[in-house]
């Protein structure tokens, strides 16, 4: 049995408010960090699993995330991830940090500088903190916050860091739980296959659901792996036959 007693309710955010809901499920992960995140003046989150060397790409380990999907496809096609001093720092210490696009474009050694820049600006996220979390098994991931407000504070660091081990434990106890009952769909999961299943793309369920596409997506894999299946529309026609969705 996972306990999902709420020893997050007794932090309290910059605005006064704390969490009182039951952290059982990605969803309310999910709007914890939008919380944090709005509370901090930052403009979105993204909990990320650290890449190991052989990984291009950073949408590929992106778990869950507010971040503008044309973030992550601008990143991506501009090849940053190689060479990122943020990504090194993340495979080689577990001490939270703040982030300056601009600071970070000087210590690039492949000329890409200007680029990082470029996407971070288009994005209105050109600083930020990467917060390095842990799991039971050792998993090793990360969650950032950025946006366009002033550094932080060395008092708001270590505070966001706590939100960010606090919450990414919950994270990890419920994909636990998640995967140990692989025919459980969570009700996103449910609403994205319903939609599928009635012909929307992911850029329409996006907009339907006020989602970014990346969550849809994330959404959509999740079923499939749950249900075993080996693409979309096996997993819709699994989930008809199991009464899942009509």
């Amino acid at each position: 049995m996972i306990d999902f007693s709420a020893d997050i309710s007794t932090l309290v955010l910059p605005d006064g408010r704390s969490i009182s809901e039951p952290i059982d499920n990605e969803d309310v992960i999910r709007r914890v960090l939008d919380r944090v995140s709005e509370a901090y003046g930052f403009r979105g989150f993204m909990v990320l699993a650290v890449p190991d060397t052989g990984c291009h790409s950073l949408a590929a380990q992106a778990l869950m995330t507010t971040w503008p999907s044309d973030f992550l496809r601008r990143y991506d096609s501009a090849g940053l991830i190689d060479g990122s001093p943020v990504i090194q720092r993340l495979r080689r210490s577990t001490i939270p940090f703040t982030y300056d696009a601009y600071q970070l474009a000087r210590r690039r050694l492949d000329g890409k500088g200007d680029a990082a820049v470029c996407v971070f600006e288009y994005a209105n996220m050109p600083r930020g903190v990467y917060l390095p979390v842990h799991d039971a098994a050792g998993h090793r991931a990360a969650i950032a916050f950025g946006g366009d407000r002033s550094a932080v504070s060395s008092d708001e660091l270590q505070a966001l860091n706590l939100w960010a081990g606090l919450v990414y434990s919950r994270l990890s106890e419920v994909r636990t739980r998640d995967r140990r009952g692989p025919g459980s769909l969570s009700r996103r999961e449910i609403e994205c296959l319903r939609w599928a299943a009635a012909g929307k793309t992911t850029v329409e369920m996006a907009r339907i659901m006020a989602l970014s596409e990346y969550t849809v997506n994330h959404y959509l894999n999740r079923a499939t792996r749950k249900l075993d299946s080996v693409n979309r529309v096996q997993t819709v026609a699994k989930a008809i036959r199991a009464g899942l969705i009509n």
